[in-house]
């Protein structure tokens, strides 16, 4: 169990305590008023309420209970005190001090300056008591509380400030203090229902103002169905509906989830949350939870015991920061376009970039497929679409393109045997067809043409193992190395690269625009600490791709289209380029298509054994997209 913000705060209290309380004893002396000053100050301090009224003139068994009262209506984990100095005018004196109340769940430190008034009785010097001595504005009839104002959680929007929040409703259980006639039982039924410490609960009744409302629990509807007639049992409890935009929309696992926070969540997060709270369990919720929620204004207050409405406020805090939105790079619109084009295949992924920028526009899956564990972490087979990144070595190597190549429907090379499945078996295609067409047998045959450790730096400037940052789990890819003709007819044919959706549709845009761009999901804020310490994780830069090499690949991706095995992924408006691939993971057919209309990007994985499914939801995509879906 982690140490709450409280519990560390009393521990640094009571180190300090160690400290002070021998300064103050060292320093004072009898006749002065000295040790009157540091038996009320230790004792206040240390809780030894006992030993502080004795020093004071008023009714011992009236001043430990104003004492007591005092830790009771602030909620305090603990006090401070340094004496500042003391001032005697014939049988009276009086004594200057420093207080510093620690209020407790990361609230405020609250520092004021305090006097204590002392006279001689009987040769004694006690501190003439009055409610003053605890804070210079508290009168008789009157005492402390807390109030607390948190701010609404702010919401995660899309690159046109769209709310990718719906509304949804949460149950909010209250109470009035003032109206309360058994606070203890009422905490002890609510924990007991809940799981919330019921010490907690009831030191938040007995610090809020008497006569407002206090919000204690917050229910989700399902929470609050089940417990509801358990709830309602409970006297004193009284129960409303708060309309909140925490319920995601797409993509709803990267958005991520909202619930209200739990006993065990209150205990984790060690922050501002109270209960009643809501935290992020997933996704960017999760991520910038710090960022969207937490920020309460705290005032202490002095209250009118008879009237029980506030009389004076003698502190207030605004927070240093204030929650603030997450303005993320998807678009609706995009996201639309990409959830309908997946709803007509089988199970699968697709994942849409800006090319120009590599700002993530739509993740979509099926519910066979998690958005942010496998579109965007999986680990995947890239099949020969992986081949794309040998083109640079070929031109290097002096290749013609358009040079003949068999495409046989089973080759062997370096002691590996290659089978290519489906029509285009056979016959003697170009080296561009057959990248447009997928052979396997043909592009693994070019092995002996590409250099191992010069396909994995050209694997490296489509960004392939580059390790970028996200605030979501990523996966950048990976190249087995190459150590023989084998293992890189392998990677040609994709057997031994692993690929997120993610990092492929970012390999598409890095065609597109000839630059490859890390990804970007989340414009602002730039970090996911929002302390003012916190610095901005380390980007990566953008590698610019070999002009020839780009061009060489646009012309290879457009025939991929228009006359390769991607066809199906055309579509009306800007020309489409891409190919598919075959590969199989977990004993699973998959389809790939890595291609661009544009400036978007994309890469599509398809459970079927049709290796043409992949552009098939390509094509569905884009044409949606046109339609402004």
């Amino acid at each position: 169990m982690s140490v709450t913000g409280r519990a560390r705060r009393a521990v640094t209290a009571a180190l300090a305590l160690a400290v002070t309380a021998p300064m103050l004893s060292g320093c004072f002396e009898e006749p002065s008023a000295h040790d009157a000053v540091r038996d009320f100050l230790v004792g206040w301090q240390t809780g030894d309420y006992a030993m502080a009224a004795r020093r004071t003139d008023g009714d011992e068994g009236k001043v430990r209970q104003a004492l007591e009262d005092v830790r009771i209506q602030l909620d305090a984990a603990s006090f401070r005190f340094g004496l500042k100095g003391v001032r005697r005018t014939g049988d009276e004196a009086e004594a200057t001090f420093e207080a510093e109340v620690d209020l407790g769940e990361n609230n405020p430190l609250w520092e004021y300056d305090g006097r204590l008034p002392l006279r001689l009785v009987d040769g004694r010097w006690k501190v003439r008591w009055s409610p003053a001595v605890l804070h210079p504005e508290l009168r008789e009839g009157q005492r402390f509380a807390v109030d607390t104002d948190p701010e609404d959680r702010q919401p995660i929007v899309d690159r046109n400030n769209d709310p990718l929040q719906q509304p949804a409703n949460l149950h909010v259980a209250s109470v009035t203090p003032a109206r309360l006639q058994d606070a203890a039982g009422l905490c002890e039924r609510l924990a007991a229902v809940t799981g919330f410490p019921q010490d907690r609960l009831l030191s938040r009744i007995r610090s809020a103002p008497p006569s407002e409302e206090l919000p204690l629990v917050t229910f989700g509807r399902l929470r609050f169905a089940q417990l509801r007639s358990k709830l309602e049992a409970i006297e004193g409890l009284k129960f409303s509906v708060r309309e909140a935009s925490v319920a995601p929309d797409a993509p709803t696992q990267i958005v991520g989830t909202v619930t209200a926070v739990t006993p065990e969540t209150e205990q984790q997060l060690g922050g501002p949350q109270r209960a009643g709270d809501t935290v992020g369990r997933s996704g960017l919720q999760k991520a910038y939870q710090e960022h969207l929620t937490g920020s309460t204004e705290t005032s202490v207050i002095t209250v009118d015991l008879k009237t029980l409405e506030p009389v004076t406020e003698l502190a207030k805090w605004r927070p240093g920061r204030t929650a603030s939105p997450v303005r993320t790079t998807l678009d609706r619109k995009t996201q639309a376009a990409a959830d309908s084009a997946l709803a007509a295949t089988g199970p699968g992924m697709l994942v849409a970039v800006q090319g120009s920028t590599g700002e993530v526009l739509a993740v979509g899956g099926t519910k066979d497929y998690h958005q942010e564990k496998h579109a965007f972490a999986g680990e995947f087979p890239a099949g020969t679409a992986f081949s794309v990144m040998a083109v640079e070595g070929l031109l290097k190597s002096r290749v013609d393109l358009e040079q003949k190549l068999d495409c046989p429907a089973e080759r062997t090379v370096g002691g590996i045997r290659f089978r290519q499945a489906g029509a285009s078996a056979g016959g003697t295609p170009t080296i561009q067809a057959s990248f447009a067409g997928g052979c396997v047998t043909a592009l693994a045959s070019l092995a002996r043409r590409v250099d191992g450790t010069a396909l994995t730096a050209a694997a490296a400037k489509f960004g392939i193992g580059v390790p970028w940052t996200l605030p979501l789990k990523s996966f950048s890819g990976k190249v087995q190395p190459l150590k023989n003709d084998a293992a890189t007819a392998r990677a040609l044919a994709g057997q031994n690269v692993s690929v997120s959706p993610l990092s492929m549709a970012l390999v598409a845009g890095a065609m597109a625009s000839g630059t490859w761009h890390p990804p970007i999901l989340v414009k602002e804020p730039a970090t996911q600490d929002p302390s003012d310490e916190a610095e901005a994780p380390r980007q990566v830069s953008p590698i610019d791709l070999d002009e020839e090499t780009t061009a060489a690949l646009r012309s290879l991706m457009r025939a991929g289209v228009t006359s390769g095995s991607a066809r199906a992924a055309a579509a009306p408006g800007d020309p489409v380029h891409g190919i598919t691939a075959a590969a199989s993971a977990d004993d699973k057919p998959l389809s790939w298509f890595v291609g661009w209309q544009g400036d978007v990007a994309v890469a599509a994985l398809v459970e079927s054994p049709d290796s043409t499914a992949g552009a098939v939801a390509a094509g569905r995509f884009f044409r949606n997209l046109r339609a402004g879906m």
